[in-house]
């Protein structure tokens, strides 16, 4: 019997502040990844990298079309260091914490830095 997440019943913006605070607390979040790199998403308007505070959420989208991903670990020392940078050249956004049925809140990646 699975458990679930507490993050799973809140709302979008919820799940970003909640994500925001064990993000901060733990140094790091997880991306999905396969053999080709950094899982993307694509919404309506935008193109981003969806981040999650712990592995367990991270797994929660490895299904389908992903089915092969694997959630990495990301000190937000190197997220600020080398992806934050990256994703603002390449016009990426961050996707936080996105569960299944449910979009993540899109934060520009120097705004999710200053956050974190």
């Amino acid at each position: 019997m699975s458990t679930q997440h507490p993050l799973l019943e809140k709302n979008a913006f919820d799940r970003f502040e909640a994500s925001l605070q064990l993000i901060k607390s733990a140094g790091e979040l997880y991306i999905l990844k396969d053999e080709h790199g950094c899982v993307m998403l694509t919404t309506d308007e935008e193109d981003g990298v969806p981040v999650w505070p712990e592995a367990s959420l991270a797994t929660l989208w490895a299904t389908e079309d992903w089915s092969d991903c694997e959630p990495m670990a990301i000190s937000t020392q190197e997220f600020l260091s080398k992806w934050v940078p990256g994703m603002t050249q390449d016009d990426l956004m961050v996707m936080v914490c996105p569960v299944p049925g449910e979009e993540g809140e899109v934060i520009a990646p120097a705004d999710f830095a200053e956050k974190i």
